[in-house]
């Protein structure tokens, strides 16, 4: 399935989708495209552990994979979950009712949907501040991509 039907089949556009997934950060009025280039310790390093949580998931999770086994793959790596429910993320559905979430006790797999949401909601040990990044992933040929 190309990412267009995958779009058309959850109600979603393109331009919509990507609008979810932007992501910016200005420190003193300069807009910080590259994380490296954040000169606030602590900024940098929050920011540092969700790309880091990212590229995770795109290392470790296989179509078979529960979303209970990656969320306890992920909340092993040394953050603060600040996330209400615990969750780290959702499946992309037309009714918000229907979704799922990474979360402990969901048995479903990562390909028993079309789409989800990896958007851990987190802060760092001795940190003041909240981080969270969120992207869209789906399986191609048994391949976790971002949207």
């Amino acid at each position: 399935m190309t990412i267009k039907q995958h779009l058309i089949k959850v109600g979603m556009n393109l331009s919509d989708i990507k609008a979810l997934c932007e992501n910016y950060l200005l420190e003193n009025g300069v807009l910080c495209d590259e994380t490296d280039r954040i000169k606030n310790d602590e900024w940098r390093r929050g920011l540092q552990m969700e790309e880091y949580l990212h590229k995770t998931l795109i290392d470790v999770a296989i179509p078979d994979m529960t979303f209970e086994e990656l969320y306890y793959f992920i909340v092993k790596e040394g953050f603060l979950n600040l996330d209400f429910f615990g969750n780290l993320g959702h499946s992309i559905v037309k009714n918000k009712n229907d979704r799922i979430y990474t979360e402990k006790g969901n048995h479903k797999r990562l390909s028993d949907v079309e789409m989800f949401t990896f958007e851990p909601h987190i802060s760092i040990p001795d940190s003041q501040y909240g981080y969270k990044r969120e992207d869209i992933y789906y399986f191609d040929n048994n391949k976790l991509i971002k949207l």
